[in-house]
Parts: structure tokens; C-alpha cells; sequence
């Protein structure tokens, strides 16, 4: 008997278990590629694992409700004995892309606690009109609450316009449905009255800004934060980067801005201050070898994420600046893998994007600092030479960084940011592209 054994993959650093919430199939169900087979929540994430290939489910290894750790063999499936028997007429829904597979899980972003308190209702394959829905999609709709007629309305975005989790999603916030966060990670039990007036206009908060609301004051609660700010001529940086932006685009058919030089920058001061790339774990400090580079993007939403440039250290300034947009563009179009918004060591928020010259930035845990970059203004400053002090016009900008006080002193924070801004200050004129 040819047998595929499914287990469970790895979703990123620190995450070694996760518990069996739903098997969407039964024992001896046929099932045809990419189907989903089991829903799975970590500490992080809810995901579900789909079928790598078409077969007959052979065996459950565990029962829902049960913690399996990554790697462990979840399903086993019988793939020789329904290669030449499945039905050809069964639907079979048009196949995601290749990327999303390539972890064998799709995201589910719901609180974790919301998986086990509402009931799942069974939805068909298919609408009125006859548009396909795939498990995952029936799943959230289910969730949500949105009956099929209102999917019947839908205009999917996907292949062949398919409705995606992203559309069904789209309409749950629309109708404001979207899972409700346990209030108090939000507000203090301590509520406070807001008096408000019949001109006033109410708008719930969608999932996202929920969690990223959470996470915010967590992180408050968290860290003892400190801000340090620092100016610095950038005369140098932006005269370069004028310079060779058309080259760079003709020769590698990649735009680069301003960001893949200022995390290049941080990562030679990470180098040099190990101790500022560091987590905090009751009383032990864990100093992270790895330098993963988170950057805050806006989304078209409001929203805010923060996708991760892994093993930064090994990167060039090219593979930086590929990997910034890259990843900017794939967060701005919602298709980040869970694991590309894990496992940062320091982050990186741009506000001069917005024309702000300065800011106090949150820390992303369970990291300890973050810089923010302010706007790049054109000012009058005091040069010094030899032959005296003059007056030039230079290209500053005010930076910023807040650090966690538990483990990072003045002294350290306040080194580290200076050794940023000088190696931004020398940058040089003639380095090749």
C-alpha cells in the first residue's frame, strides 16, 4: 500500500506545538488534492493543512482537542489504491498558486479563542448560481455568520473570479461581524464614559486593528519604554541614491529607496551592539544570533504589519532591497505566509513616509527596541572645516529609537542610535551598485 503521511509542518520560530481543533474529513473519505483536511491553532496562528495529493484518508493519528508537536504524523492517506479510481467527475476546485502551498497551511487570522465557541454551520460546495466554495471559505463563512446568498452576491477576486477567504473576510467587516477580542486586551476593566451626541459617528474596529490594539498596549505593559533621538546629515545617502536610482532600476529592475540603506546601517550597528538584538524572558536574556529585520507597512486598509527580512546580516544591499519591496508589495496585497511576520529581532518604522519629522515608536515584542526614521528635510546647519565654520544647506533628518529600559540602559540605546546615524553620515559616494 503507497501511503503519504501528513504531519505538522513548521509555522515559524517559537512555534513547537499546536492543538488539533477539527478534522474536516472522516476515516476512509476520499479526498482530492489541496482539499483541507484538519484545522489546527497555535499560540499565534489558526491554520489548517491541506492534501498534498489525492487519495483515501487512511488514519487519524490524533483526536481533536489533543497537542501535537511539529513534525508529528497527523493523517495518513492511501494514494495507490485511488490513483486510477477517483471519481473524474467529482468538482474539483481550481488550484491555488504554488506559493501558497509551499507550507502545506493557509492562514486563518481569527483570535484563537473564537475556534472552539462558535459552531460550525455545514455549508454545500457550491452556491445558487453555481460559484465554488472551497472548505476554507465555507469554514469562515460559517464563522461569520453570512448566509449563502449573501456569497452569492460576491464578485470573487480569486482565479476565474473564485471567492477567497480575503473577499468573505472583506464582507464580514463590512457587516460588522468580524470575531469579537476579549475586550479588556484592548481597554482597562475600568471603563471610561465617553459622552457622545446624535452627530456622532460610531465604527467598529475591524480584526486587525483589534489585535495590532492588543499588541500595543501589551507591549507597554511589557517594556519599560525609553525614546532617544538623534539628527543626521544625510547629504551624502540621498545625493548617492539620486544618483544611481535610474541605473539601479535599468540593471536589476528594482526600485531603491531610502529604507534597504537604513536597514543596512542597522544591521552593521546590531554587529557591533549584539546586546540591543536581544528578547526578554522573565530574568534571562536571550541574545539572538540571527538579525531579522522587521518592517512596519501601512496597508491600504489603515492597518499596519509587519512583515520580516530573515538573516539580514547575509544579505546585500541588492538582496535587501529586493527583499523590502518584495515584501512590501506581497504585505499590501495580503499574501504574506505566516511565517514571514514572525521571528523579527528589531523593526524598523518609517514616518517620514508620512512627512513626520520625528515620533516615540511602540516595540514590536518580544524584541527590545525599534527605530523610527523621520522625514528628510532640507535645512541650514553649521559646518565645520579647518578653515572655520560656514553655513551650508544639508539634507537632515531626526531619528528616533524607543528601547525596553529592563535590559537596555541610556548608555547602550544611545551608543547604538549614534553608531547608526555615523555610519549613515559616512556613507559614501562612490559605493557600487
Amino acid at each position: 500500500m503507497k501511503q503519504l503521511e501528513i504531519r505538522i509542518p513548521a509555522m515559524g520560530e517559537g512555534i513547537t506545538e499546536a492543538s488539533i481543533i477539527k478534522y474536516l474529513k472522516n476515516v476512509g473519505d476520499l479526498v482530492i488534492e489541496d482539499d483541507i483536511l484538519v484545522e489546527i491553532a497555535t499560540d499565534k496562528i489558526d491554520t489548517e493543512i491541506v492534501a498534498p495529493k489525492s487519495g483515501r484518508i487512511e488514519k487519524f493519528l490524533f483526536k481533536e482537542g489533543e497537542i501535537a508537536q511539529v513534525g508529528d504524523l497527523v493523517v495518513i492517506i492511501n494514494i495507490e489504491a485511488e490513483e486510477n479510481s477517483l471519481d473524474k467527475s467529482k468538482e474539483i476546485p481550481i488550484p491555488l498558486t504554488k506559493e501558497i502551498f509551499d507550507i502545506t497551511t493557509i492562514a486563518l487570522e481569527k483570535p484563537k479563542s473564537q475556534t472552539t465557541q462558535v459552531e460550525n454551520i455545514l455549508y454545500k460546495s457550491k452556491t445558487a448560481s453555481e460559484k465554488y466554495l472551497s472548505p476554507l471559505v465555507r469554514n469562515i463563512a460559517s464563522i461569520e455568520g453570512i448566509a449563502l446568498n449573501e456569497l452569492d452576491k460576491i464578485s470573487g477576486t480569486g482565479l476565474a473570479n473564485r471567492i477567497t477567504k480575503e473577499d468573505v473576510l472583506s464582507l464580514a467587516n463590512k457587516k460588522n461581524k468580524s470575531p469579537e477580542i476579549e475586550e479588556s486586551l484592548i481597554i482597562e476593566k475600568a471603563k471610561v464614559n465617553i459622552p457622545t451626541s446624535n452627530s456622532d459617528e460610531i465604527v467598529e474596529m475591524d480584526r486587525m486593528r483589534k489585535l495590532i490594539a492588543s499588541y500595543m498596549i501589551e507591549s507597554k505593559k511589557i517594556s519599560a519604554h525609553v525614546t532617544s533621538f538623534v539628527e543626521v546629515d544625510l547629504t551624502a545617502m540621498v545625493t548617492w541614491r539620486n544618483m544611481v536610482k535610474e541605473t539601479f532600476y535599468s540593471k536589476y529592475k528594482e526600485k531603491i529607496t531610502f529604507t534597504p540603506v537604513f536597514i543596512e546601517a542597522i544591521v552593521q550597528a546590531i554587529k557591533e551592539f549584539p546586546m540591543i538584538n536581544v528578547s526578554v524572558d522573565n530574568t534571562n536574556i536571550i541574545v539572538k544570533k540571527q538579525i531579522n529585520i522587521g518592517m512596519a507597512t501601512a496597508l491600504p486598509s489603515g492597518n499596519l504589519i509587519v512583515p520580516v527580512i530573515k538573516n539580514a546580516a547575509e544579505l546585500s544591499l541588492l538582496g535587501i532591497t529586493k527583499k523590502v519591496n518584495d515584501l512590501a508589495d506581497r504585505a499590501r496585497s495580503n499574501k504574506l505566509k505566516p511565517d514571514e511576520i514572525q521571528g523579527g529581532t528589531f523593526t524598523i518604522t518609517n514616518l517620514g513616509t508620512f512627512g513626520n519629522i520625528t515620533g516615540t515608536p511602540i516595540i514590536n515584542q518580544p524584541e527590545v527596541a525599534i527605530i523610527a526614521i523621520g522625514a528628510i528635510k532640507k535645512k541650514p546647519v553649521v559646518i565645520e572645516s579647518p578653515l572655520g565654520d560656514t553655513i551650508g544647506i544639508r539634507q537632515m533628518m531626526i531619528m528616533s529609537m524607543s528601547y525596553d529600559h529592563r535590559v537596555v540602559d541610556g548608555a547602550l540605546g544611545g551608543m547604538f542610535l549614534k553608531r547608526v546615524a555615523d555610519i549613515l553620515e559616512s556613507f559614501d559616494l562612490n559605493k557600487e551598485i
